[in-house]
Protein backbone atom coordinates (compact mmCIF):
# COMPACT_ATOMS: atom_id res chain seq x y z
CA UNK A 1 0.00 0.00 0.00
CA UNK A 2 1.21 3.52 -0.75
CA UNK A 3 -0.42 6.70 0.39
CA UNK A 4 0.63 10.35 -0.94
CA UNK A 5 -0.17 14.09 -0.20
CA UNK A 6 1.14 16.92 -1.84
CA UNK A 7 2.91 20.07 -1.48
CA UNK A 8 2.62 23.23 -3.13
CA UNK A 9 4.79 26.49 -1.91
CA UNK A 10 5.16 29.80 -3.68
CA UNK A 11 7.72 32.72 -2.48
CA UNK A 12 10.09 32.93 0.31
CA UNK A 13 9.87 30.99 3.55
CA UNK A 14 8.42 33.92 6.08
CA UNK A 15 6.84 35.61 3.30
CA UNK A 16 5.27 33.27 1.31
CA UNK A 17 2.68 30.14 1.51
CA UNK A 18 1.54 26.67 0.05
CA UNK A 19 -0.88 24.64 -0.09
CA UNK A 20 -1.35 20.97 1.06
CA UNK A 21 -3.49 18.35 -1.16
CA UNK A 22 -3.64 14.43 0.65
CA UNK A 23 -4.97 11.54 -2.02
CA UNK A 24 -7.99 11.15 -0.22
CA UNK A 25 -8.59 14.94 -0.57
CA UNK A 26 -9.49 15.37 2.87
CA UNK A 27 -7.02 18.40 2.42
CA UNK A 28 -7.84 19.87 -0.99
CA UNK A 29 -5.29 23.12 -1.40
CA UNK A 30 -5.56 23.69 2.28
CA UNK A 31 -3.64 26.53 3.14
CA UNK A 32 -0.17 26.40 5.41
CA UNK A 33 2.38 29.50 5.79
CA UNK A 34 4.89 30.40 8.06
CA UNK A 35 2.35 32.15 10.71
CA UNK A 36 0.13 29.08 10.51
CA UNK A 37 2.66 27.31 11.27
CA UNK A 38 4.94 29.18 13.57
CA UNK A 39 2.25 31.85 15.00
CA UNK A 40 -1.50 31.56 15.46
CA UNK A 41 -2.46 31.91 11.40
CA UNK A 42 -4.84 30.32 9.59
CA UNK A 43 -4.37 27.10 8.48
CA UNK A 44 -1.91 23.64 9.03
CA UNK A 45 1.28 23.14 9.85
CA UNK A 46 3.30 19.62 8.82
CA UNK A 47 3.93 19.54 13.18
CA UNK A 48 -0.44 19.55 13.59
CA UNK A 49 -0.71 17.24 10.56
CA UNK A 50 2.13 14.90 12.53
CA UNK A 51 0.10 15.02 15.80
CA UNK A 52 -3.31 13.82 13.68
CA UNK A 53 -1.76 11.06 12.26
CA UNK A 54 -0.02 10.09 15.54
CA UNK A 55 -3.39 10.77 17.85
CA UNK A 56 -5.25 8.37 14.73
CA UNK A 57 -2.92 5.70 14.36
CA UNK A 58 -2.56 5.09 18.25
CA UNK A 59 -6.27 4.96 18.29
CA UNK A 60 -6.75 2.42 16.22
CA UNK A 61 -4.52 0.14 17.47
CA UNK A 62 -5.30 0.11 20.68
CA UNK A 63 -8.91 -0.68 19.62
CA UNK A 64 -7.50 -3.70 17.55
CA UNK A 65 -5.33 -4.38 20.18
CA UNK A 66 -7.92 -4.25 23.08
CA UNK A 67 -10.26 -6.52 20.50
CA UNK A 68 -7.63 -9.11 20.41
CA UNK A 69 -7.90 -9.17 24.25
CA UNK A 70 -11.67 -9.90 23.83
CA UNK A 71 -12.50 -5.85 24.70
CA UNK A 72 -14.85 -3.48 22.52
CA UNK A 73 -13.97 -0.40 23.59
CA UNK A 74 -17.42 1.52 23.84
CA UNK A 75 -15.26 5.26 23.00
CA UNK A 76 -11.39 5.92 22.97
CA UNK A 77 -10.40 9.39 22.37
CA UNK A 78 -6.65 10.64 22.20
CA UNK A 79 -5.26 14.19 21.88
CA UNK A 80 -1.86 14.28 20.39
CA UNK A 81 0.74 17.12 21.60
CA UNK A 82 3.77 17.45 19.32
CA UNK A 83 6.64 19.25 21.18
CA UNK A 84 8.85 21.75 18.84
CA UNK A 85 11.79 22.88 20.11
CA UNK A 86 14.25 24.80 18.33
CA UNK A 87 13.27 23.38 15.16
CA UNK A 88 13.21 19.49 16.17
CA UNK A 89 10.47 17.55 17.98
CA UNK A 90 11.14 16.94 21.10
CA UNK A 91 8.15 15.01 22.44
CA UNK A 92 4.99 13.53 21.13
CA UNK A 93 2.30 13.26 24.46
CA UNK A 94 -0.93 11.30 23.87
CA UNK A 95 -3.69 12.17 26.43
CA UNK A 96 -6.22 9.14 26.28
CA UNK A 97 -9.99 9.26 27.60
CA UNK A 98 -11.02 5.38 27.44
CA UNK A 99 -14.41 3.78 28.32
CA UNK A 100 -13.54 0.25 28.13
CA UNK A 101 -15.92 -1.97 29.92
CA UNK A 102 -14.63 -4.62 32.65
CA UNK A 103 -11.48 -4.19 31.52
CA UNK A 104 -8.55 -3.94 34.80
CA UNK A 105 -6.44 -1.27 34.97
CA UNK A 106 -3.25 -3.60 34.44
CA UNK A 107 -4.71 -4.98 31.53
CA UNK A 108 -5.68 -1.58 30.05
CA UNK A 109 -2.46 0.12 30.79
CA UNK A 110 -0.49 -3.39 29.02
CA UNK A 111 -2.65 -2.24 25.49
CA UNK A 112 -1.79 0.81 25.87
CA UNK A 113 1.98 0.48 26.35
CA UNK A 114 1.88 -1.80 23.36
CA UNK A 115 -0.04 0.88 21.14
CA UNK A 116 2.84 3.55 21.85
CA UNK A 117 5.13 0.83 21.22
CA UNK A 118 3.90 -0.42 18.03
CA UNK A 119 1.34 1.79 16.40
CA UNK A 120 3.23 2.52 12.95
CA UNK A 121 3.46 6.07 13.37
CA UNK A 122 5.08 5.63 17.07
CA UNK A 123 7.45 3.34 14.99
CA UNK A 124 8.27 6.53 12.54
CA UNK A 125 8.98 8.91 14.90
CA UNK A 126 12.43 9.48 16.40
CA UNK A 127 11.36 11.32 19.18
CA UNK A 128 10.42 10.62 23.17
CA UNK A 129 6.48 9.38 23.70
CA UNK A 130 4.75 9.90 26.68
CA UNK A 131 1.28 8.60 27.60
CA UNK A 132 -1.50 9.60 30.13
CA UNK A 133 -4.73 8.39 30.39
CA UNK A 134 -8.33 8.00 31.77
CA UNK A 135 -9.75 4.55 32.25
CA UNK A 136 -13.47 4.78 32.76
CA UNK A 137 -15.38 1.00 33.10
Amino acid sequence: MKRHSTAVWQGSGKEGGGNLTTQSTVLNKTKYSYSSRFEEGIGTNPEELIAAAHAGCFTMKMSFLLGAEGFTPENLETKCIINLVEGKIVNSHLVVKANVAEISDEKFAEVLKNAQENCIISAVLNTEITVEYTLNK
